[in-house]
């Protein structure tokens, strides 16, 4: 499922994905977790199991070396500061969004912790998630060009990693150390 829905992530190309996998055990689940971050985190990847519920589980897998140099992103600081983040601390960060992830609603700057431009995830909050230019792995807002070039990379490098998978390829050795 991580290599699936997370090649890019692996491979270094983008900050972070996010996914809801089946889960009826909690604690199997950290087990499993814990092994993979043993397995991974010597190559910059860490996964988080942000919310459990309804015999689901979301799954956070990211690059915190990535994700904190994004978060030094003037236009990226400007989001988060205006939602009440610390973004001087990347820890702080990953606390505010896992909270408000484990609440009701969907924080709209969850696209920041993705690695989503900055213009998409304001527009997307200034629109109320409408007057979009394109959608594929998120809501363009900004530049369309640069993003259906960065989605096509995406795409392409979940095949050759699925294909490579399929080949007998581990997770470890598809994972580029960053």
């Amino acid at each position: 499922m991580i290599v699936r829905l997370c090649s890019p992530t692996l491979a270094g190309i983008k900050i972070a994905n996010m996914f809801n996998c089946d889960c009826s055990s909690p604690a199997e689940l950290r087990r499993t977790v814990r092994t993979l971050n043993q397995r991974l985190f010597h190559k910059g990847l860490l996964i988080i199991p942000v919310k459990f519920f309804e015999n689901k589980a979301l799954i956070y897998v990211f690059r915190p070396k990535l994700l904190n140099e994004y978060l030094k992103n003037d236009e990226v600081r400007r989001i988060l500061d205006l939602r009440g983040y610390d973004t001087n601390n990347m820890n702080s960060c990953m606390r505010l969004i896992i909270s408000r992830l484990q609440k009701d609603s969907f924080p709209h700057e969850i696209g920041i912790f993705l690695g989503y431009p900055p213009e998409d995830v304001q527009g997307f909050i200034d629109n109320k998630g409408k007057n979009f230019k394109i959608c594929g792995h998120w809501k363009v807002y900004g530049d369309e060009q640069k993003c259906c070039k960065y989605f096509r990379r995406c795409e392409a490098c979940t095949r050759d990693y699925l294909n490579s998978y399929r080949s007998g390829n581990t997770i470890e050795r598809l994972t580029v150390a960053v």
